[in-house]
């Protein structure tokens, strides 16, 4: 009953700010935190408990108390919506709202992130079965549902990779369409595709150039930020433990945050992750500073990434008391700088 007295005192509140702001876009976000994994594990559909796991209030307390203001919730399409253009599953629903109550009750913004590389099941999104307008309607059921938190932003897609860009932005502007049609406000994160690496997000790629093609997305609302991931590794994969380009990691950093002032674009770092290697804490904080210190450019970052169903020798696993709480503390430390968030 508490929970639903918050949610409708959210709402109210909303309403108020539509009423009096009936056109303006609503404030940036501050976000820095961490990916936590575990609901998009696994074989669809999958045990729960076993093969996937929300994250429980006690992970998510533990990490709001290292001062961190976000966390990014990757979640399965499938699992959510298990027949396309159907009612969203009740269960799954009710597990996914009970994590973003109780991170809104730890302080915390939630990113809800469709963790499904741009499909559903084995059918890519721009295909005869997941259309632009499938799509759409996933993002419309679940913008209907949260459309008064205002805890919560909604991250299209994780990673799209092997559509074309100017078909993906046709989906991701459908998908953005039906979310401001439900009157939701609230912050939209539009991954580009070859998979959104802030490295080569300027760069000729076989899906497309996305500097170029995804500067058509169309918010109504004009609340909207691209999401790009960018890893330190030889290959910016984050499959590797190692970071040896780390210098080149904050180089491509700093070479979006330049095309983001110079087209009047934001962008959000979804993922960044580092294993408590030599000088690998260092190099993940370098670059979240730099994203702390251009607030017009970024809304914010979250690093890759905790959750308890990761294996132990997972070398990104963050955990404050495990192998690599070097990283978690630099991650720490990171979302305390100032210029500082406010929760």
């Amino acid at each position: 009953m508490r929970h639903r007295l918050a949610r409708l005192a959210v709402a109210l509140s909303l309403a108020g700010a539509l009423l009096t702001h009936p056109a303006r876009a609503a404030e940036p976000l501050c976000l820095r935190g961490v990916n936590l994994s575990g609901a998009e594990f696994g074989t669809v559909p999958g045990r729960y408990g076993f093969d996937y796991l929300y994250p429980s209030a006690e992970t998510i307390g533990r990490f709001a108390a290292l001062g961190l203001t976000a966390v990014r919730l990757p979640i399965r399409w499938e699992r959510l919506q298990p027949v396309l253009r159907q009612p969203l599953d009740p269960d799954e629903l009710a597990r996914l709202e009970a994590t973003v109550s109780a991170a809104t009750q730890a302080g915390l913004r939630t990113v809800i992130d469709l963790h499904n590389y741009a499909y559903h099941g084995k059918a890519r999104i721009d295909s005869e079965m997941v259309t632009a307008e499938a799509f759409a309607d996933v993002w419309r059921r679940l913008a209907q549902h949260f459309r008064g938190d205002a805890s919560v932003a909604f991250g299209l897609m994780n990673e799209p990779h092997d559509i074309p860009a100017a078909r993906w932005l046709v989906a991701a502007n459908a998908a953005i369409a039906a979310i401001r049609e439900t009157g939701a406000r609230q912050l939209v994160l539009v991954s580009g595709s070859g998979w959104s690496g802030a490295h080569s997000w300027t760069a000729d790629l076989p899906t497309g150039n996305n500097a170029a093609i995804m500067l058509g997305v169309a918010d109504p609302g004009r609340n909207f930020a691209y999401e790009v991931h960018q890893y330190l590794d030889a290959d910016f994969s984050g499959t590797h433990a190692e970071c040896s380009r780390g210098a080149d990691a904050l180089e491509a950093v700093e070479r979006l945050t330049g095309w983001l002032a110079k087209t009047g674009r934001r962008a959000f770092l979804g993922e960044i992750g580092a294993s408590a290697r030599r000088n690998c804490p260092e190099r993940l904080r370098a670059v979240l500073d730099h994203v702390n210190a251009n607030p017009q450019q970024w809304v914010g970052w979250t690093a890759w990434s905790a959750g308890d169903l990761w294996a132990p020798d997972y070398p990104l696993k963050l955990d404050p008391s495990g192998a690599n709480a070097p990283v978690v503390a630099a991650i720490q430390g990171a979302a305390q700088a100032k210029p500082t968030c406010e929760r």
